[in-house]
């Protein structure tokens, strides 16, 4: 026999062992491989319009978030915010007549008048040529004279959301014009008894109107002005 012949099964028997291993080392590379691909993260290959993404790109494993609450509904669309009514005490009105203590004012807001009128204002009796004051800060919006009201003037607080009514005065304050800014206390003209008010009774005619949002001088809806300068409602 040969000595190539004699190496025969010694070179088998090796070649078995050999083949045996490798094939279990290309098992585990394979098992290991399949392992991390099912943990790799999932690589985009084409734009997805749902996601934004584009080729190439890694998408991130999702994370539990928290739910999103809706937001409250501050007011409905075209409702304006309603106007805080009455003020409170710390910016209660200055009496709009010179020398007027509270315990002299009369609720005359309910009152009625000729022709089935409701007074919709409070009056003030003083004598004539009492100084009227502006009650707040503000601007005199209009100046007018009416059948009714006599010599009057139309005063807007600072905000432009409630006017102020002086009516019945004797005349203006030296001076004062339309769209003038004022200052609480500020003189502005004096009682009278201009337009309907009669002469044997001087007084200052003073209303409150909460504006509209067409901000019309001559328009509002009617407050009660005595509580508002410190009376106590009956």
């Amino acid at each position: 026999m040969s000595q190539e012949k004699k190496r025969s099964p010694l070179r088998g028997l090796m070649l078995f062992v050999l083949g045996g291993l490798v094939g279990a080392n290309a098992t585990y590379y394979l098992m290991s491989r399949g392992g991390q691909a099912a943990r790799a993260p999932v690589v985009v290959a084409s734009p997805n319009a749902s996601t934004g993404m584009s080729p190439g790109e890694v998408a991130q494993q999702p994370r539990e978030t928290p739910p999103i609450l809706p937001a409250p509904v501050a007011s409905m669309r075209g409702t304006p915010p309603a106007t805080t009514w009455p003020p409170s005490s710390a910016t209660a009105l200055l009496i709009p007549v010179q020398g007027v203590a509270v315990s002299e004012l009369s609720d005359t807001f309910t009152d009625t008048r000729s022709a089935g009128r409701s007074h919709d204002a409070i009056d003030i009796m003083a004598p004539d040529g009492t100084p009227v004051l502006a009650v707040a800060d503000g601007h005199v919006e209009k100046l007018f004279t009416s059948k009714l009201g006599g010599l009057t003037i139309y005063e807007f607080n600072a905000d432009n959301t409630l006017a102020y009514y002086y009516a019945h005065l004797q005349r203006y304050a030296d001076g004062l014009a339309e769209q003038q800014t004022v200052k609480r206390g500020q003189l502005i003209g004096y009682v009278g008894s201009t337009g309907d008010a009669s002469p044997e009774a001087p007084h200052l005619h003073f209303a409150i109107t909460v504006l509209g949002p067409e901000k019309k001088w001559w328009q509002g809806e009617a407050v009660n002005p005595y509580p508002q300068l410190g009376g106590t409602p009956h």
